[in-house]
């Protein structure tokens, strides 16, 4: 096996060591693991249409309504008229799982040593890549999508 081979088996185990602890996190406190991710879509990108929330999280207008039904029902989400436009609806995020922060506490405590363990220097260009990975994926992700609608 290469190099390349063996760079590309470490990065197919990271991904889905990540994936399996935004699993085990959502349902630590409850939720599914798509429920978790629209909260923090919603965290990170602030008050957003239903249509917009379910571009972002992969999901189509059935599915949408029933991830916020169920993220409103809980507590965590709500509807209001959306300023700009009052026919609309923007979904807002009001409130933070319980225990949310306790479930991943774990976590961040691990990799915040590894990453304490590296330089400055290779500290930045380890958030660096994170920055850059994460515009290649939603840009790579955004062409998926492109051609399932082609």
């Amino acid at each position: 096996m290469s190099t390349r081979d063996d760079a590309g088996v470490v990065y197919r185990r990271y991904l889905s060591a990540v994936m399996l602890h935004g699993h085990a996190g959502a349902k630590a406190v409850g939720l599914g693991a798509t429920d978790l991710y629209a909260l923090n879509v919603l965290g990170l990108g602030g008050a957003m249409t239903p249509g917009e929330l379910g571009r972002r999280t992969g999901l189509t207008t059935g599915p949408t309504t029933r991830l916020i039904d169920r993220l409103e029902q809980a507590g965590y989400v709500r509807r209001a008229s959306d300023p700009g436009d009052r026919r609309k609806v923007i979904v807002e995020l009001v409130a933070h799982p319980s225990g949310l922060d306790e479930a991943l506490a774990p976590a961040r405590r691990r990799i915040g040593a590894i990453v304490q363990g590296y330089s400055p220097e290779h500290q930045a260009v380890l958030f660096d890549y994170f920055a850059r990975a994460a515009d290649a994926y939603l840009e790579a992700t955004m062409e998926l999508q492109d051609k399932r609608t082609d």
